[in-house]
C-alpha cells in the first residue's frame, strides 16, 4: 500500500465513524420544535422566568428581538433585564422606548467596566442575573438570550414546559442563523455541521455522556442549578461562555441542546469578513490556546476534510475509488444541514471548500491572538481574559 492509499483509507475510515459511530449527529434530529416524542403537559404552577439580555451597541437589533420577547404568550411570570454593556450607541434609550411603547417595562441595567479576569459577555451576564435575583421572589429560570435573538410568540411556554417535565438544568436552543448573503449561503449551514459534528447533540443531551455543550443565544437556565454550580462566576474568563456553562451545569442535572425554526438570529453577516470575524473571535480559545492542538486540527481537517476530493480527482486506484467513498459520505452527511436552511444539497460538493475557508478562519485567529488581538468583539479584546 502506498501513503496515498493509506491517507485515502484513513480518510473513508473517518467518515464511516462520523456518518455510523458518532452520535448520528448529521441527521439534525434534535429539534426544539419536536421537543420529546410525547407533548409534556402543562406545569401546575407555571414558574417565574426573567429573560437577562447582555447588550453592547446593539440598538439596531433591539427593535425586533424585544419586541418578540414582550409577544411571548407565556402563562406565568415573565420580566426582563437588559445590561447595557457600556454601548456607545442608543441600546438603554432604545430598550426603555420599546417597554413603553408595549407598555410593560424593561429593567435597564447600566454595565459596569469590565473587571480582570473576565470576559464582556459574561460579565455582563453576571450583572444581568444579579439584579434578577434581587427581587423579593426571584425566577425560577433565567433566559439567558442575545440582543440578536427572535422568538415565535409561543417558543418560552413549550421550552419551559419542557424543562419543568424533564427536570432539566439547562434547556439551549441553537437558533436559526441568517441566511441570505452569498457569504451566509455559502458558510452559515457548514457553520452549523461543524457545531454538530464537534458536539453531537445527541450525546449533549445524553444524561450519562460527557459531552456538553450549549448555544449562547438561548439558554434556558435553572436558577438554583446555576447556584449550586457557583454561578456564572464559575465560567468568568470563558470566551465560549455558552459551552463552558454547560459543562458545569451538567454535573447539575440533565441538560438539552436543539435546533429550531423559531428561534432565530436577526444579525446579518453580509460579507465573508464579517464571518471571518464571528469565526476567528473563539476559534482558537476552542482550542485551548494550543500551538499542538492547531496543528493537529490542520492535520485532521486535512484529512476528513480535503484529501478526499483531490485523491478522487488526481490519485490511482485504489486510492481513488476510497477516496471518492469519503466523499460521496461528506455530500450525504451535510445534506439535512442544507436542507434544514433551504439550501441545494449541490452545495455538499463545496463542503471541502468551505471547509478549507474556515480552516484559513481558525489560523487567523490563532494568528491575532499571538498579535494581542484574540478575542475581539465590538471593540474589545479579552485573549488573555480566555485564559482564565
Amino acid at each position: 500500500m502506498t501513503a496515498t492509499d493509506i491517507v485515502a483509507a484513513l480518510g473513508l475510515a473517518a467518515w464511516l465513524y462520523l456518518v455510523l459511530l458518532h452520535g448520528r449527529f448529521w441527521l439534525a434530529r434534535e429539534r426544539e420544535e419536536q421537543g420529546s416524542l410525547t407533548e409534556p403537559s402543562d406545569p401546575k404552577d407555571w414558574p417565574r422566568v426573567t429573560a437577562v439580555i447582555p447588550a453592547r451597541n446593539e440598538a439596531d437589533m433591539l427593535p425586533r428581538s424585544l419586541a418578540s420577547l414582550m409577544a411571548q404568550n407565556y402563562p406565568g411570570e415573565f420580566s426582563i433585564v437588559l445590561v447595557d454593556d457600556q454601548s456607545s450607541d442608543r441600546t438603554a434609550d432604545i430598550a426603555r422606548e420599546i417597554g413603553l411603547d408595549a407598555g410593560r417595562k424593561i429593567s435597564v441595567v447600566a454595565g459596569a467596566p469590565l473587571p480582570p479576569a473576565w470576559a464582556g459577555k459574561v460579565w455582563a451576564m453576571h450583572q444581568g442575573i444579579a439584579a434578577a435575583n434581587s427581587v423579593q421572589s426571584p425566577p425560577r429560570y433565567l433566559l439567558l438570550t442575545d440582543a440578536d435573538i427572535s422568538y415565535q410568540p409561543d417558543v418560552l411556554k413549550s421550552v419551559v414546559a419542557r424543562a419543568v417535565a424533564d427536570q432539566r438544568v439547562l434547556t439551549s436552543v441553537m437558533a436559526k442563523l441568517n441566511c441570505e448573503s452569498f457569504a451566509e449561503r455559502a458558510l452559515v449551514p457548514a457553520f452549523i455541521f461543524f457545531f454538530q459534528m464537534l458536539y453531537p447533540f445527541a450525546r449533549v443531551n445524553r444524561r450519562t455522556a460527557a459531552t456538553a455543550a450549549a448555544a449562547g443565544g438561548c439558554m434556558l437556565v435553572d436558577s438554583a442549578a446555576l447556584e449550586r454550580a457557583g454561578g456564572i462566576v464559575a465560567i468568568r474568563g470563558a470566551l465560549i461562555d455558552d459551552c463552558a456553562l454547560a459543562k458545569v451545569l451538567k454535573r447539575e442535572g440533565p441538560i438539552w441542546l436543539g435546533l429550531s425554526n423559531r428561534v432565530t438570529s436577526i444579525r446579518p453577516y453580509g460579507t465573508f469578513e464579517d464571518i471571518r470575524r464571528m469565526v476567528a473571535r473563539s476559534a482558537y480559545a476552542q482550542l485551548r490556546y494550543s500551538p499542538l492542538l492547531l496543528i493537529a486540527t490542520v492535520a485532521g481537517m486535512s484529512l476528513i476534510y480535503l484529501a478526499p476530493p483531490v485523491l478522487t480527482l488526481f490519485a490511482s486506484f485504489p486510492a481513488n475509488a476510497l477516496a471518492a467513498g469519503a466523499y460521496v459520505l461528506m455530500v450525504i452527511a451535510f445534506e439535512p444541514t442544507l436542507r434544514l436552511y433551504g439550501r441545494s444539497p449541490l452545495w455538499g460538493f463545496a463542503l471541502p471548500l468551505i471547509a478549507a475557508v474556515y480552516l484559513g478562519f481558525t489560523l487567523d485567529s490563532a494568528y491575532q491572538h499571538s498579535a494581542g488581538r484574540g478575542g475581539l468583539w465590538k471593540g474589545r479584546v479579552q485573549a488573555e481574559t480566555g485564559k482564565q
